[in-house]
């Protein structure tokens, strides 16, 4: 498996700028999310690196070789990449055996020990390798579809919002074999998705795209608690944003006083709180407007005495009832976001004399 290297890669469609100017390094044998709403440009970096489409600017480095940029390109064919679409793109005139031996070499197509090795390193019985591709369920084809893509051993696997399509239980299932037979080959991979949870459950880094740009690469925990501004801390889970006035290393707020996560300038700013940092109890403060229960947990929507909502999650018991009031205390630190100075309005020029 090789690292991936992207630097500095444009592309535009027409007037409209897709990619402006991207960096992004996978080291090898991981595994990086990208991360962003519809039209970010994920899908669009995905098919650049895969060879599908050139950039406009910038290059492409697979294992330290040059596959894209710089005046040069070499064709999809040859990169050594293997690609999971999102409905897993099986032949429909192939069996599972014939889709999973489709990428090796002629010599081992009929090797039906290598098939069913295969078939077991995804998480699938080897009696379904004489199978037609509609005899299974959406998430067995996305899992025949992997095993597909790693049988050639590929430098680098791209997939292509693979879950989708699929249920939540049934995602949730793909998405543990998906992970565990990149982890087993060790395969460095890059995954397109725009579910939050998703990216950060299975990869080893994360990069945010927004507009075009790379908002935010860090490992999962450092983006959800550490976020390099709001806009991304908003993207990547569900935030509570209050306003404050920060005063060695503390910030006054309305739900209290909190401590801040890192250093901050004396004066306004935003902090970031999380939703299960809020704890709930009995007494006078905030008054419930709504409760969605969960099973395992709830979110429990308020509305402080300022007006402003936010939400709590909290354990599945006990729950308080809609209507009620609860006292809102903090655990945890606080993320600071300084507020940015107004610029005064300019001083209107005294008319000039006739």
């Amino acid at each position: 498996m090789s690292a991936l290297t992207v630097t500095g890669l444009a592309k535009s469609y027409g007037r409209t700028p897709v990619l402006t100017g991207v960096d992004l390094h996978v080291p090898t044998g991981t595994t990086t999310a990208l991360l962003g709403p519809s039209g970010c440009g994920k899908t669009t970096l995905l098919r650049i690196v895969a060879g599908f489409d050139d950039p406009d600017a910038g290059t492409v480095e697979l294992g330290g070789r040059v596959v894209s940029g710089a005046g040069r390109t070499v064709p999809a064919r040859r990169r050594g990449i293997g690609f999971v679409p999102q409905e897993g793109g099986l032949f429909p005139h192939l069996s599972v055996a014939g889709n999973v031996a489709f990428g090796l070499p002629r010599r081992l197509r009929r090797d039906r020990v290598r098939i069913a090795g295969l078939l077991a390193l995804v998480g699938l019985d080897a009696a379904l390798a004489g199978r037609a591709p509609h005899q299974l369920s959406g998430g067995q084809q996305q899992r025949v579809a992997l095993a597909r893509a790693l049988a050639p051993e590929p430098s680098l696997v791209l997939l292509d919002e693979p879950f989708s399509s699929l249920d939540a239980a049934l995602r949730e299932d793909t998405r543990r074999a998906v992970v565990e037979a990149l982890r087993a080959t060790g395969a460095t991979a890059v995954l397109v998705t725009h579910d939050q949870a998703e990216a950060l459950s299975t990869a080893d880094q994360v990069a945010v795209l927004r507009g075009g740009t790379l908002a935010q690469l860090a490992d999962p925990r450092t983006l959800y608690r550490d976020p390099r501004d709001l806009d991304v801390a908003a993207f990547v889970g569900e935030a509570v944003v209050l306003d404050g006035v920060a005063a060695g290393g503390r910030v006054a707020s309305e739900l209290g006083e909190l401590v801040l996560a890192r250093p901050c300038p004396d004066g306004p700013v935003r902090v970031l709180l999380r939703p299960e940092q809020l704890r709930l109890t009995t007494g006078p403060g905030a008054r419930v407007r709504d409760v969605d229960f969960y099973g395992h947990d709830a979110r429990v929507e308020l509305e402080l005495p300022s007006g402003r909502r936010v939400s709590a999650r909290t354990e599945g018991a006990d729950l308080p009832l809609r209507g009620a009031e609860v006292t809102v205390t903090v655990q945890g630190t606080a993320v600071p976001f300084p507020v940015p100075p107004v610029a005064p309005p300019p001083v209107p020029r005294a008319p000039a004399a006739a």
